[in-house]
Parts: C-alpha cells; structure tokens; sequence
C-alpha cells in the first residue's frame, strides 16, 4: 500500500481539529472537499446479523413514532412551533448520544465552515472540548492570539458566552458564537481551578495566523524545532529548518516540540513522521467494518536517520500530534518526554446533507504502528517530565537554598545606594509571583523552558547509533 491511498483515507485525508477552527487560519478546514463522504447504507441491507426485513420494520415504526410525536407537539402544544426547529433539534440530540465529534450542522454553523476554508471569519485563539461532566473546557490557548495575551489557561471552564450559559451547550454551537466577524467583540466567563469567584475575558475577534513552525539552534548543535499545528507544508517547513540549521554546523540531535499542539491534517503529520522515520507503518485507521485495516507507511530514502531525537509532549497535544509522537515512539525513532497526551484519537468525515446544511460523523479510529488506540487514552511518554515555569523554578531554588547572611537575625543590610550603582528589584519574590499568576502568558525562551533543558540533557547522553542497512530492514 505504500504511495496509495485506500477508501477510507480517501475520505478522511485530514485530520479535523478538535473543534471547527475556533482559531481563524484558512489551513482547519482547507476547501469544502476536506473528507466529504456520501452516505451510504448497508449493502446486504442487513445489521449485526438480524433479517432485513425485522430492521426494516423496526426502523419504520421508530421513523413513525417520531413523525407521530411531531404531529402532536404541532396540533396539541400551547404554543405555535416551528417544525424544522423541531426537526433541527431532534438530530441535534440524535448525534448528541453518539460522540463529543459528531455534529449536526445547520444553516448557519455550515456556512461558516464553508467561510472558514476561506479564511472569512474572526476567532480568538482557543481549542475547546466538552469534559466528561458536559462542561465546555479550553484545551489549550493558541500562543500570540488574543486568548493567549488574556490570559486565558488550560482547563478553564466556559461558563457562559456574550452573557448566554453554556449549560448543555455543544462545541459546535460554542464555536458558533465565539467565532464571528473581524474585529468584533466577544465576552466569555470561565470557572478556575483555585480561582475564588469566575473570571470574566472580553476580546476582540481578529483573523490568526498561526506559524506552523518554529526552529532555533541550541548550544551552536542541537536542533530545536516546535509545531504550533499541522497544516499546509508543515513538513516542508519542517525539513527546510534543519536545512538552515544544519548549515551552520551539523546538528547532533533534536526536539521535536509538540506541546499545546491539537492537531491539524493527517497527510502533513504522516509526511512529518516520514521525515524521521524510513521503513514501516506510521498510522492506521478502522472504521465499522473491523476487516478493514487502512494503513499509512513510510516512504523509503526519505529520513533523517543520523541524529538522536526527543520529542515533548503534554494533556494539550492531541490528534495529529499523537500519531507523530506515536509513531516515533513505536518506532523507537524518538524517546518521548513530558506527560500523557489528550487521546483523541478518533477520525471525522463531513457530509452534505443539502446546500445548506451538514453533517460531521466520526467513521473511524487511529492506531499507532504498535496496533495501540489512542482514542480516551492518548499516548504515554517514555519519560514523565513535569513542567516547571521560571517562577516555580524561582520558588523551588529558595526553598532549597542554603542560608546566608540575609537570613541572620539584626543581619547588618548594605550600605547606601552610591550613585550609579544598580540595586536590586526591591518587591519581594512572593509579590513577583503573585504578579506572574496574574500577567498574561509568555512564549518561554528554550533556554529557560525546564522541559526543554530537561530534553536537551538526554540528549546529551543518549547511547545513540546511526542504524545500519541490515537493522532497517528488520524495522516494522
């Protein structure tokens, strides 16, 4: 199968990110062909072995059942109805029993997913998922976008919306009202671990472009490369990075950065993979029909083979994400680091019911190459590493310090400012960190990311090899 494309990646060549692109870039949903699959009904006209003629009746008396219900609510209610409102909602809550992914979409919700393959409308920044306890909940804000600079967090809590509660409410619905056009201003209130009372955010709408990848080098050798999302020639950039790099000087290892990332196009995280990875299965897909395996394997002659690697992931990398950590991690290509990743692990198609309206349907799920499912489970790293901001870091040194001097009672202070002479920062460490809770977040430099200093010492010391011809062979 390699270089050929099976029926069911056909259908869902990329990979739809965990919401409808509350962020604003053309690449979320790119062109109105993104995994458009007819319906189709069951062949043998049969289900799960039963005659077709019981599920046929069976069906019908469900189908005249709900038309019966809809013609009492129209002739009986105490007030008037609108029939397709009624229609509308009886889908709506059909999907609702399936997944969090599968999603009615009316008039106006398919509209704008046709705006958003060109790139039409305003968004502030957020991935958003619907919790176990059917609370909307901000995955991760997308760095440099205005729910970043607010200061809005992962695991935030969207209680309401414009002032509208998002009890009940789906992220189809949720993306509905948070998306709207440029320029424009939007409130939400959001629940906090450890806040006392609800933070309100007000933001103004704008078009985010958000850079794919971002690449420095680190002590003159060592390649550090981080992937905000997967979309158009994100492994192109990929590749052109350690290019220029490497043009400087050879590099002796890389991180590959995929915290915060919720995920993106199937075929740029299969071709990411294949950039480090020769031989074997990157990912495979399967729907109902569980005889049906699609998989995606790597392409020969096409990776670099010659460096050690670390890849860094946390709850915030989803989708795409994790079939690039899975994969390398199976392929024993990368030692994976940080904590267990998002798990969503699961493949959308969307369907034109009309010209007005659609329907998104989840029709498979993603394994790595190890068979493994990632779907409620995500991946688990090689190596927990925890993640330590400057000020924890800050934190954590004083408690451990040894004592000095300052620490003596009626210690004797320093003399007078002389003039010219630069002082200290006279606000206390615990008014700084306070502060800091409170500031907007920032993009760390890789020199002061824990994570990434953490990483950057494997890789110091990993027993690495290039493999031979005869060990490659051998791979999956």
């Amino acid at each position: 199968m390699d270089g050929k494309d099976s029926t069911l990646f056909k259908k869902c060549r990329r990979i739809l990110p965990l919401t409808l692109a509350l962020y604003g870039f053309v690449s979320a949903l790119p062109g109105t062909s993104v995994a458009v699959a007819a319906g189709e009904a069951p062949k043998d006209g049969k289900e799960e072995g039963k005659p077709s003629a019981i599920v046929s009746n069976a069906k019908y008396d469900d189908i005249a059942l709900f038309g019966r219900v809809i013609n009492f609510i129209e002739k009986q209610y105490v007030d008037k109805v609108n029939t397709r409102e009624l229609v509308y909602g009886a889908i709506k809550g059909m999907l609702e029993t399936l997944d969090p992914h599968s999603n009615f979409m009316p008039p106006d919700v398919y509209s704008q997913l046709k705006s958003d393959t060109a790139g039409k409308f305003g968004g502030l920044g957020i991935e958003v998922w619907v919790n176990k306890d059917g609370v909307l909940t901000i995955v991760t804000p997308m760095e440099g976008t205005p729910a970043w600079k607010a200061g809005v967090k992962p695991g935030d809590r969207i209680m309401k919306i414009n002032g509208e509660s998002t009890k009940g409410m789906s992220i189809v619905e949720a993306t509905t009202r948070i998306r709207g056009e440029i320029g424009s201003e939007v409130k939400f209130t959001v629940a906090r671990d450890g806040a006392p009372k609800p933070i309100d955010f007000k933001m103004k709408r704008v078009t985010i472009d958000v850079k794919s990848v971002k690449a420095e080098l680190l002590e003159e050798k060592f390649a550090y490369i981080k992937l905000n999302h997967f979309q158009e020639k994100t492994a192109q950039e990929v590749k052109a990075a350690l290019g220029k790099m490497e043009g400087k000087r050879k590099i002796s290892g890389m991180i590959l950065d995929l915290r915060n990332n919720p995920g993106g196009l199937l075929d740029e995280a299969v071709d990411t993979v294949n950039l480090f990875v020769d031989k074997g299965p990157i990912v495979s897909t399967i729907g109902r029909n569980k005889e049906e395996k699609d998989v995606k394997y790597a392409k020969s002659g096409i990776a670099r083979l010659d460096f050690p690697m670390v890849v860094l992931v946390n709850g915030s990398s989803a989708s795409a994400a994790e079939i690039v950590s899975g994969a390398l991690k199976d392929h024993k290509r990368a030692l994976v680091a940080g904590s267990r990743t998002f798990g969503k692990g699961s493949v959308q198609t969307v369907i034109p019911l009309a010209d007005d309206v659609g329907l998104k349907l989840t029709i498979a799920r993603y394994y790595t190459p190890s068979g493994v499912s990632i779907q409620a489970k995500g991946i688990e790293p090689d190596l927990q590493l925890d993640d330590f901001d400057p000020e924890t870091i800050k934190r954590i040194r004083k408690r451990n310090r040894f004592m000095s001097e300052a620490d003596l009672k009626n210690h004797i202070e320093a003399s007078a400012k002389v003039k010219g002479e630069k002082t200290d920062d006279s606000s206390s460490d615990e008014e700084k960190v306070a502060e800091a809770k409170d500031a907007p977040p920032r993009p760390l430099d890789p020199k002061d990311d824990y994570q990434v200093q953490q990483a950057l010492n494997y890789l110091k010391t990993m027993n690495f090899q290039v493999p031979t011809a005869a060990q490659l062979t051998q791979q999956m």
